[in-house]
């Protein structure tokens, strides 16, 4: 190994120990209400003159060696002291963001070790986020695997940094169900005012919110990137925007000064489209929780929602026909002849092509349990600018009473 990186790493380490490198903290801003929900740990080398080296000049050499393991653990202790510190001061902690390398995916019992520290000072394991880098984790996907299953048995969330840095894959989200993905500064680099990129933002905040993980966008820098954010609906603002990253003094002002009392402003007024939309669908789901969109003409369908319904082993996509099938069997005995001719694809064309607009029908229908329910099917006929296909919004509910078969 090059005998300048041993050389660095050891001048970190000293550092370490003589506790020159000092943790700085990042707010984390909801781009609703513009205040502040959590905060990054960050790094910095404070030397004895008050120069201060970024990590970039000395943390490639100690994540080389495996030297920046020890930093880590290092940042968690003291991320946990000053969380220690605010309850003692009677201002709320709120969830830190803490960086970990790839080499702790290699450690056994490092979700075991995590949960031994924050339990020494006190704190709720939900304090501090276990924040891994996209690239680390594709790296080491089976590794990862196993330590994010650690850490959700111990109550720790978990984060995906610098996602979009050129690794992402559906896959690797599915695999690890992160609680929140941050976006990596790459993506803002034409200030969203590049079509093609705010396309890409788009679909990343898109898929994200439908599978209820939380975005942060990192390194927002000018008002032009916090208000196209906040239009497709992007959780939380990280960028000198808001705020530097703060030493511990600095950054217990600024969380004393929040506490200061402010006038609220009014949600409605300053809600974006998009949230407006999430908060929509929200209380959609609550009277239908099963909700299907359906192709006639291309005899296809996919599921936006399936949760609290009768039965749970209804296809989530696939062909209308296999759908109507489906549902018939699952229908009492005395419905499914008038559900079939109904909700058929041939009767539901031909009632389109004369002006129908909307079907409504009660039915009865088996749960998993083996109870009957009455189940409301309401059916609507929608136009979609881009094609000539005629589409459907299907909307299910299930009422609470039932009969046993």
């Amino acid at each position: 190994m090059n005998d300048f990186i041993i050389s660095d790493v050891l001048t970190a380490m000293q550092a370490m120990h003589r506790r020159e490198l000092e943790v700085y903290y990042q707010p984390k801003i909801d781009a609703t209400t513009s205040r502040m929900k959590s905060a990054e740990a960050l790094i910095r080398w404070v030397r004895e003159d008050g120069n201060v080296i970024l990590p970039h000049e000395f943390l490639p050499a100690m994540e080389q060696t495996g030297a920046v393991a020890m930093l880590d653990w290092y940042v968690v202790e003291r991320v946990c002291t000053f969380l220690e510190k605010l309850k003692a001061l009677h201002i709320d902690p709120m969830p830190i963001s803490v960086n970990f390398s790839r080499w702790h995916l290699h450690e056994e019992d490092m979700p075991h070790h995590l949960a031994e520290i924050v339990d020494a000072h006190g704190l709720d394991h939900r304090l501090i986020v276990v924040e891994i880098t996209e690239s680390a984790i594709a790296q080491e996907e089976e590794l990862m695997r196993k330590t994010v299953t650690g850490l959700r048995d111990n109550g720790f969330e978990f984060s995906i940094d610098d996602f979009g840095s050129g690794l992402s894959s559906l896959s690797l989200v599915a695999d690890t169900y992160p609680d929140e993905i941050k976006i990596d500064r790459a993506l803002l680099r034409m200030n969203c005012e590049n079509e093609r990129e705010r396309v890409i933002l788009e679909s990343i905040f898109l898929f994200a919110n439908r599978l209820n993980i939380r975005t942060v966008a990192e390194g927002v820098e000018t008002k032009e990137q916090f208000g196209f954010l906040r239009t497709c609906n992007c959780n939380l603002i990280q960028g000198f925007y808001f705020a530097h990253p703060m030493p511990e003094n600095d950054f217990t002002q600024y969380l004393i000064n929040r506490c200061a009392p402010i006038e609220e402003e009014d949600v409605l007024q300053i809600q974006t489209e998009a949230g407006a939309m999430q908060i929509l669908l929200q209380a959609v789901y609550m009277r239908y929780p099963l909700i299907i969109y359906g192709n006639l003409t291309k005899n296809s369908f996919y599921m936006m929602t399936y949760e609290n319904f009768t039965a749970k082993a209804c296809p989530s996509t696939g062909t209308i026909d296999d759908l109507i099938e489906h549902g018939t069997q699952s229908m009492h005995p005395e419905d499914q002849e008038r559900w079939n001719a109904m909700f058929c694809r041939e009767n539901q064309l031909r009632l389109y092509r004369e002006g129908i607009k909307e079907l409504h029908m009660i039915t009865r229908q088996i749960g998993d349990d083996g109870v009957y329910r009455k189940v409301e099917t309401s059916n609507y006929f929608v136009k979609n600018p881009a094609t000539d296909d005629v589409l459907i919004v299907s909307l299910c509910n299930n009422f609470a009473t039932g009969e046993e078969q």
